[in-house]
């Protein structure tokens, strides 16, 4: 009789604790209905549930996290979701995204790598800004514009790869990369912003078309112009 008590004990305990075990995890994620609003975890690693279509305004903000799993049929990362992880490494970006917000990556400093996927048609001012070890970027051929500071002070940035598909380049975007050294603006770009690759000091080579408008300061002194036409 005693060893039958027992073992509903323990039944029952393992019963309660999955429940329980569950139910706290889905308290991490505070949801408005499919968006995701805040993260409250202290996870390192983390998973986004599945059926989750927003990163909803600065949901992750300050976490410590150091790797996130976005599940596919996410179609938005929101304004300053990510901003201020210091210690993430690591994020793959599903297929089903088409826009990053501004400020979404703000100061991740810890961040080596990003996939950016041809779904995405529109990513925000200072989306990658203060990403000092991030080395190198591929911009999809869906992307029509680069804005202000996107990568500003991404000063590990050796290599861009900026796609026909670009018309524009905003004020500051590649501000103090300053490792880049060279840099090829493909023709369909017709304006370049103020300053947009102001101390990028080791930056000596930029192929560029007649074509292209540049604001003031638009390159460093040091960069000597090859015309592409």
């Amino acid at each position: 009789m005693k060893r039958k008590l027992i073992l509903t004990a323990m039944l029952l305990c393992v019963t309660l604790l999955v429940p329980l075990s569950l139910f706290s995890q889905s308290q991490d994620f505070e949801m408005n209905g499919t968006v995701l609003v805040r993260y409250r975890g202290s996870a390192a690693n983390v998973s986004i549930p599945a059926g989750v279509t927003a990163i909803g305004k600065s949901a992750f903000d300050n976490s410590s996290l150091t790797s996130v799993t976005i599940p596919s049929g996410l179609t938005s990362i929101g304004d300053g979701a990510f901003a201020n992880c210091y210690s993430l490494t690591s994020v793959t970006i599903p297929e089903s995204v088409t826009s990053i917000g501004e400020s979404a990556f703000f100061s991740c400093s810890s961040l080596t790598s990003i996939t950016i996927p041809s779904s995405v048609t529109s990513i925000g001012g200072a989306a990658f800004f203060g990403c000092f070890i991030l080395a190198s970027v591929t911009i999809p051929a869906s992307v029509t514009s680069i804005e202000a500071s996107t990568f500003a002070n991404c000063i590990s940035l050796t290599s861009i790869n900026i796609p026909s598909s670009v018309t524009s380049i905003g004020n500051n975007a590649f501000y103090m990369c300053s490792s880049l050294t060279s840099i090829t603006i493909p023709s369909s770009v017709t304006s370049i912003r103020g300053y947009a690759f102001q101390g990028c000091r080791r930056l000596t080579s930029v192929t560029i078309s007649r074509r292209t408008t540049l604001g003031t300061d638009a390159f460093p002194a040091t960069a000597q112009i090859t015309y592409s036409d």
